[in-house]
């Protein structure tokens, strides 16, 4: 109506005319709740992983191992090859790293591509989780071993089996039959617990009599684990100011994280 101040849909102004102010969108944050074994896994992941050595390794009953392994290490050895196997957790790549070799996983490079530009030949090369390797892979270290053999050179390898039921060329199954084989043993229960009770003590951590055995049937039951989330109790004590108890290693093994 004329007059009136009300507007009609011919008299609006077109949207393509308004100005264009800057827009930002805010999404509420969402928390994301983990489960138990998640938060156990997140804990491993965030914690500084422990250089190997041999000092850190727990030996249960493979003192004869570790020592045939020293023995082999040392300058005056003249044994070209040694093969370690045992199951998995059995800490064949902790000691394979230990030993400052010039250190490959087989698992990561199965072809081993990057094996000439580890060390010379008159180095001591290792190779881990020989049973993952490709056929490419199988040919470089059959190389290896003989370039390492005729300069003086050495090769510490490790796999789940002995050489002699690795499904690999007869060729190299054949030559790494011929190393110094040992079998590593895996730790009983009881030691791991032994174990961890010596790590405990290392680090001051007083810990209330059912502790060891309330987060033993609750980790993962490898050593490197149970060594981590042991740290990560000490720190989570440390950072509340507050003792061990049952009640606060419930805590760190199931509270939900806030993502």
């Amino acid at each position: 109506m004329p007059g009136s101040g009300r507007m009609g849909h011919s008299d609006l102004p077109n949207p393509e005319s308004y100005p264009k102010w800057p827009c930002r969108v805010l999404i509420a944050p969402q928390t994301r709740k983990l489960e138990p074994l998640q938060m156990r896994q997140l804990i491993l992941d965030l914690l500084p992983a422990e250089r190997p050595s041999f000092e850190n390794f727990v030996v249960g009953s493979n003192g004869e191992v570790l020592t045939g392994l020293a023995s082999w290490l040392a300058p005056s050895s003249r044994e070209p090859l040694f093969f370690l196997c045992g199951e998995a957790g059995a800490g064949k790549s902790h000691l394979l790293q230990a030993s400052e070799a010039a250190y490959q996983d087989a698992r990561v490079d199965p072809d081993l591509a990057a094996i000439s530009a580890l060390a010379p030949n008159d180095a001591t090369h290792a190779i881990d989780n020989v049973e993952a390797l490709s056929a490419r892979g199988q040919i470089s270290l059959f190389n290896l071993i003989n370039r390492l053999c005729a300069s003086g050179g050495r090769l510490l390898a490790a796999a789940g089996v002995p050489p002699r039921q690795l499904v690999l060329r007869e060729d190299l199954r054949t030559r790494l039959g011929s190393s110094l084989v040992y079998r590593l043993q895996p730790l009983s229960d009881a030691e791991k617990l032994a174990a961890l009770g010596e790590q405990a003590r290392a680090r001051g951590l007083i810990l209330p009599p059912d502790a060891l055995a309330y987060l033993f049937l609750r980790a993962p039951r490898d050593m490197r684990s149970l060594s981590a989330l042991l740290m990560a109790i000490d720190r989570y004590s440390l950072e509340h100011k507050r003792p061990v108890t049952l009640s606060s290693l419930r805590e760190v093994l199931q509270a939900p994280l806030q993502l």
